[in-house]
């Protein structure tokens, strides 16, 4: 049997930071897990399931005794933020209501879209549902991942009615090296389903980026301890 790991389970706390970063009694934990999965559900839904598809990949959650922080790291933050900032301040109104906490919420832009694991597991996603042929889009997704110089391999696995076969099946295709039992390995994951007419296609990407590097002090515009992924040094 194989044994799987989750990359970025595996590596959280070592070399990635935690994506919610608070404290909190034993009394007040569950309330406050269950408010984050809620918080990072109702972004997904407004923001990447229906219009403007703002291309969310990732969402940040940090608390204080006072105030509630959410960072969006997303491909399109003009479309988060809006003319004027209406969008934005729109999203942290209807968050306040649903948690009765004081929300700030900052925008992350991601800078290579196409070597970001997640959104290329929706894009692809997104084509299964208009019933493009499946091989040519892994090709191509892989394709466009390698050439924007951003990582130096990437796998894409799809499981399901292929084509709309009768019989469930998996393809996969690997470019590059993905080294996924090396802890110093930046391997981003990303996964996502597409509901097509014929059934559930499960789509999953590994995108190796090389090695861990310091990140830069403003990358998730965050000071909290453990809020950047860091580079694991050798003894």
């Amino acid at each position: 049997m194989g044994q799987k790991v989750h990359p970025f389970g595996f590596r959280v706390g070592i070399t990635e930071p935690h994506k919610s970063r608070w404290y909190a009694p034993k009394a007040l934990y569950g309330e406050l897990l269950i408010e984050d999965v809620k918080i990072r559900k109702y972004i997904d839904d407004r923001l990447n399931r229906r219009p403007p598809f703002a291309s969310v990949s990732d969402v940040h959650i940090e608390r204080t005794r006072e105030e509630l922080k959410i960072i969006i790291r997303t491909a399109r933050p003009g479309l988060v933020i809006g003319p004027k900032g209406a969008e934005i301040e729109r999203l942290t109104g209807d968050l306040q209501a649903l948690t009765g906490r004081s929300i700030t919420i900052n925008c992350v832009e991601v800078a290579t879209p196409d070597a970001d694991a997640k959104l290329i597991a929706e894009s692809i996603a997104e084509q299964l549902k208009k019933r493009a042929g499946f091989r040519r889009v892994m090709k191509m997704k892989a394709d466009a991942a390698m050439n924007t110089g951003a990582c130096e391999g990437i796998k894409i696995q799809m499981s399901g009615r292929l084509g709309g076969h009768e019989m469930c099946r998996s393809e996969d295709i690997r470019v590059g090296s993905i080294p996924l039992q090396t802890l110093q390995a930046n391997v981003d994951y990303g996964f996502a389903q597409s509901m097509t007419t014929y059934g559930v296609i499960g789509v999953k990407v590994w995108v190796h980026k090389g090695p861990y590097k310091e990140s830069a002090e403003g990358e998730y515009e965050s000071k909290a301890a453990g809020a950047r992924a860091r580079a694991r040094g050798r003894k």
